[in-house]
């Protein structure tokens, strides 16, 4: 709890006197050694409890103790994320408002007019965190045995597989339009409102497909009820190292992983982004978060704000591409 001390009116009129004129000088040193000197706000645009959610939720907490100030996670959910991104996107440019970025950062904006944001120009990037592949998964009871007997069972039965995603416009949508633009193949698209009930309709033989994150399979693969197929990476996970790459199932330069990152709304000063991204580089050196990436088969992405300006700007023209390539025309 923040307590809130009353001052007086000659100390308040005072203080905006020392602002008119000193306000500029006061600034810098604020942001480049007073920062944070007030709670920072986390924005997860995703419900609480996701994997977006526990990472948010990592991070607050490990850059509160790097930093020795409050950081605290705001979930605002809606519009497969854009709700809490466009939100953030809105607020002051000072740093105690950040967003946690995630894969449906860039896929949301590729693929839906009404996103109500510029991945490259509503925000100035932060860091990058950690990403990790998805896997391709489906039932024994298929008979598909790996992404080979998939594609040539879509190209015998154009429409006959249903696959079940975590929502239109999201990465786990659009990695299926990648394999279908690289295959030539049809696969019905059944967007759910999370990839938890698109498993389930699998697990109970409603759909025959899903992408998901390995933590997120891996129980219902270990008892025998979801088989993976591939890794979406084009090398193995030591998660799963016994489940082939994309590279190995023979989709060379298939290359998609579910990212996570910081982000500031545009224009956020450089001395704060600058000490923020030092002290995230920090944080995922960690011990303890690079043993709680293992458990969610991440890998930390340690690095510079104009390195996620480069990755983000990659991936975002990438899914822009399959959007135009498939002519996806979501609203």
């Amino acid at each position: 709890m923040v307590k809130i001390r009353t001052i007086s009116r000659r100390v308040a009129v005072a203080s905006t006197l020392a602002t008119a004129f000193w306000g500029p000088v006061a600034w810098a040193q604020s942001g480049s050694t007073g920062f944070p000197d007030k709670p920072v706000k986390i924005v997860v645009p995703f419900a609480p409890g996701a994997g977006t959610d526990a990472m948010g939720r990592l991070m607050a907490q490990k850059l509160g103790e790097v930093m020795g100030g409050s950081f605290v996670v705001e979930n605002r959910t809606g519009a497969s994320g854009a709700i809490g991104t466009q939100y953030v996107a809105q607020q002051p440019a000072d740093g105690y408002t950040l967003l946690l970025v995630a894969s449906p950062f860039t896929t949301v904006a590729a693929s839906l007019p009404t996103a109500g944001y510029d991945p490259l120009k509503s925000f100035s990037p932060v860091g990058m965190i950690a990403s990790g592949p998805l896997v391709w998964a489906t039932t024994p009871q298929t008979g598909i045995q790996s992404m080979q007997d998939l594609v040539v069972k879509a190209r015998s039965q154009p429409g006959a597989l249903n696959y079940g995603s975590a929502g239109a416009g999201g990465v786990n949508h659009l990695v299926l339009e990648l394999l279908k633009a690289r295959t030539g193949t049809f696969i019905t698209h059944i967007p759910y409102r999370g990839v938890a009930p698109a498993t389930m309709d699998m697990v109970s033989g409603q759909v025959q497909l899903v992408t998901g994150t390995i933590p997120a399979l891996l129980p219902l693969i270990k008892d025998g009820r979801v088989k993976p197929l591939a890794v979406t990476s084009a090398k193995r996970s030591s998660a799963m190292p016994d489940v082939p790459s994309m590279a190995e199932a023979g989709f060379k330069g298939f290359d998609v992983q579910n990212f996570f990152a910081l982000a500031a709304p545009a224009g956020t000063p450089a001395a704060v982004i600058d000490k923020l991204n030092a002290a995230l580089n920090k944080v995922v050196a960690l011990p303890e978060v690079q043993a709680r990436f293992k458990v969610d088969a991440v890998d930390a992405m340690p690095g510079t704000p104009a390195g996620q300006t480069r990755f983000i700007e990659a991936d975002y023209q990438a899914w822009r591409d399959v959007v135009r390539s498939q002519n996806l025309k979501i609203e």
